[in-house]
């Protein structure tokens, strides 16, 4: 696959697609498996944080069963 020069800029290095799986790998990220994942110290600044993670998630899940 080539790209045009209307798809780069000058001077920028020419740079190949990655999946999602393979970036992941790249960066040893695991899956989540549950909440308490989530409640990991390095994986949210704050507790709020995580908080405001959660009720966007519950909102999403209770929105998508109506």
């Amino acid at each position: 696959m080539t790209t045009s020069s209307a798809d780069s800029w000058p001077g920028q290095p020419e740079r190949s697609l990655v999946s999602l799986d393979e970036l992941a790998r790249r960066k040893h990220v695991q899956p989540i498996r549950s909440a308490e994942d989530l409640a990991q110290d390095d994986v949210f600044d704050s507790d709020e944080e995580l908080d405001a993670f959660l009720a966007h998630v519950y909102a999403a899940r209770r929105a998508d069963l109506t």
